[in-house]
């Protein structure tokens, strides 16, 4: 039976009502199509079972085994997960490169009467898709970076511009952290590939004629690594520069590191990797005005001494690269709100 196949770079997503990744979860788990679910034709282990066999015994009884395990488990998909779908239902499929086990899949499914579409050479293809935008090719993203030392509200600026229909880029919300060593997200980070896979389905929602603006990051976000072209995008973007008081910008972090207010000694456990920048007796200091709850105190401590030092030696070779400075005495959601409309009515003169 033959089944109908499209490249990635050709699909039109509208046209199909849910996208099937047939491979088993962990490797969807490491990486995934944005927007597919996990069907797994086979499971990890049956995954490593007929792989075995396939080596050490013999290619006719793998494809047996595994032909056997696929039928099972598709039939377990169509009786919890599909079963109510009616006749004009369009899935589209893929595996690892697009061979037996989304054809399988798909040929059950096209027996029933269903109209599946298989991805011509599968994640595989894909990947390099990926991999040709994050790493290879030139970026033309027209990108203007919102920079500022820690606590200036750049990311809640960031959710103001998207809220007034300005094209944004969450980069931290992509990678699951904060871009600090307290900013680490409650569940883990991403996989870098997932973290590709997610900035590369934001670019593709994207106009790339208008301005997109992110949030000027180091190379590293946590664990995760800004793609070579992305970053290559950034360092030459124009730049707005948020500045306020310090002690403005300690209250706001407090307000909004709530989640590490409330449990002291996770907060304290987080201080403790500054050891090898700061010492064991300034981290000491740290974590006892953390038990003190001394929040403001502790959040000007730690920029004056780590993280305002480490903003300024970043920014040292680009200082004149500033296209907008907004300064706020006060940072609150008006005050945020004010400074993302000015800047929304400056994108004409910024974008020259």
């Amino acid at each position: 039976m033959q089944l109908p196949t499209i490249k990635f770079m050709e699909i039109d997503f509208k046209k199909y009502d849910m996208i099937i990744d047939v491979r088993s979860p962990s490797e969807y788990q490491l990486d995934h199509i944005i927007g597919a679910t996990n069907l797994p034709a086979l499971s990890d282990m049956e995954r490593i079972e007929v792989g075995t066999i396939y080596k050490k015994q013999s290619r006719f009884k793998a494809r047996k085994v595994g032909a056997t395990r696929i039928s099972r488990n598709v039939a377990s998909h169509i009786e919890k997960h599909l079963f109510e779908k009616d006749r004009k239902w369009r899935p589209l499929l893929y595996c690892w490169r697009g061979g037996q086990r989304s054809f399988a899949f798909g040929t059950i499914l096209a027996q029933i009467g269903w109209r599946p579409t298989l991805l011509y050479g599968g994640y595989k293809k894909y990947r390099r898709s990926v991999v040709d935008v994050m790493h290879k090719n030139h970026s033309d993203l027209r990108l203007i970076l919102v920079s500022g030392h820690t606590g200036t509200g750049k990311t809640e600026l960031l959710q103001t511009l998207r809220a007034l229909d300005t094209q944004i880029i969450d980069l931290e919300a992509l990678a699951n952290h904060r871009g600090s060593v307290l900013g680490r997200g409650a569940s883990c980070q991403p996989s870098q590939k997932l973290f590709e896979s997610l900035l590369f389905r934001e670019i593709s929602t994207l106009d790339p004629l208008k301005p997109i603006f992110v949030e000027a990051e180091s190379s590293k976000i946590g664990n995760i690594t800004i793609p070579p072209a992305f970053w290559c995008a950034m360092k030459n973007a124009q730049k707005i520069e948020i500045v306020a008081p310090i002690k403005e910008r300690a209250r706001y972090l407090k307000r909004t590191y709530q989640n590490l207010t409330s449990n002291v000694e996770n907060l304290c456990d987080r201080l403790d990797f500054l050891v090898r920048q700061q010492g064991r007796k300034r981290v000491d200091e740290w974590k006892t005005l953390a038990r003190e709850k001394k929040y403001e105190h502790l959040a000007v401590q730690l920029m004056e001494l780590h993280y305002d030092k480490r903003y300024s030696r970043s920014r040292q070779p680009a200082q004149t690269s500033i296209s907008l400075q907004i300064a706020l005495e006060k940072i609150n959601s008006r005050e945020i709100s004010k400074a993302a409309q000015k800047i929304k009515n400056s994108i004409g003169s910024l974008d020259k």
